[in-house]
């Protein structure tokens, strides 16, 4: 099959996903290439050890980061949807696939890792109760070494003061070339630079 042909289907499958759980999906289209660049750039890659990515879905930002980590940097990718769950697991063989992030802790411990030096996150965060947001970012603060990031993005700045209790908000950037814009907040663990 053609890219293009690919780009289609990826889409429908993802706008379809969307209809069925808009609240776990978040958004009508994979993430852009605009969107996936500004989530990759601000990390230096050739210090990163090990990364997870939350919520990879199609894998629009996964293709970004394998573009950029180091041969042997540790990823772990998380997809809630069984669907885009096994296609990144035969996507993306290479990386460790699980479908709960709210298990992040958990899977480092099988995985044998100890902290992670990045969490790369395209959940959407407004779409949880209040207790699963807060699960969550407990888990990633407690996988981020001192001083490693957390980049998401969203689509509104509603997270902005969740995340600035936790987190040192180094840079909020808006990316308009994604449908929806949103905003790529760029966090930094306390504790170290």
């Amino acid at each position: 099959m053609s890219s293009v042909g690919e780009l289609i289907q990826e889409k429908a499958l993802f706008f379809y996903k969307f209809l069925r759980s808009p609240g776990q999906i978040g958004s009508v289209t994979p993430s852009s290439k605009f969107l996936a660049r500004a989530m990759v750039e601000p990390v230096s890659w050739d210090e990163v050890n090990s990364v997870a990515e939350l919520g990879a879905g199609t894998g629009a930002i996964t293709k970004y980061i394998r573009t950029v980590v180091k041969a042997d940097t540790r990823v772990l990718l998380f997809e809630k949807d069984p669907v885009l769950y096994r296609e990144l697991r035969f996507q993306y063989a290479q990386y460790g696939c699980y479908r709960d992030a709210c298990r992040l802790q958990y899977v480092m411990n099988q995985e044998k890792i100890e902290q992670l030096d990045c969490v790369i996150s395209g959940l959407p965060f407004f779409n949880f109760p209040q207790t699963t947001r807060d699960h969550l970012l407990d888990e990633i603060i407690a996988s981020l070494k001192d001083g490693g990031l957390f980049i998401a993005f969203q689509y509104s700045r509603q997270m902005k003061k969740q995340l600035a209790g936790r987190f040192d908000i180094e840079e909020i950037k808006f990316v308009p070339l994604n449908v929806p814009p949103a905003f790529v907040y760029v966090c930094r663990k306390r504790g170290g630079q």
